[in-house]
């Protein structure tokens, strides 16, 4: 194990301080730490996405660019776009479209609210906020709604159940 710091024989007791003596004081820290906790806890829940579906963001005059969404709540999104690619600055309207296949995509509108340089991952992490009051928030909410279902219980599949013949 490691050492044991006894905090009694440590404690500032008024009878025992002697001028010149030297007392450490222990500060108990739990309440501070569940007040930041409670203030950095999130509204909603989020779902976190890697590669589920296809995410483009429109950039005017150049077309598409692939972005990785990362997770997505009821009031908005966080995508991913490679550092060489550059990135968004806070309060930018961009629009986007999510694919569910290689043709069937449905528009949207997002406000970007912060981004994050992560190295490690050489990707800059964007935070977003719907703009509501677009004709596909109806579309968006049960877009949401179906991912935080459908990812609650998502399965890999690591190739282990083939059909080899069929009658």
């Amino acid at each position: 194990m490691g050492k044991v710091l006894e905090f009694n024989t440590r404690l500032r007791s008024e009878n025992s301080l002697e001028k010149n003596t030297k007392v450490a004081e222990v500060y108990d820290i739990t309440e501070a730490r569940q007040e930041i906790l409670s203030r950095d806890r999130r509204e909603v829940k989020r779902t976190i996405l890697t590669e589920f579906v296809g995410a483009f963001v429109i950039l005017p005059e150049k077309g598409l660019m692939k972005v990785a969404l990362y997770d997505i709540s009821e009031n908005g999104l966080a995508f991913e776009l490679d550092m060489l690619e550059g990135s968004f600055q806070q309060g930018e309207e961009v629009a986007m479209r999510v694919y569910l296949n290689h043709t069937t995509y449905f528009p949207f509108t997002i406000r970007v609210s912060n981004g994050r340089v992560i190295e490690e991952e050489g990707v800059v992490r964007h935070g977003a906020n719907f703009v509501k009051g677009t004709m596909n928030d109806v579309a968006l909410h049960h877009f949401v709604k179906f991912i935080e279902t459908v990812s609650a219980s998502l399965k890999t599949d690591s190739g282990d159940v083939v059909v080899s013949h069929i009658s």
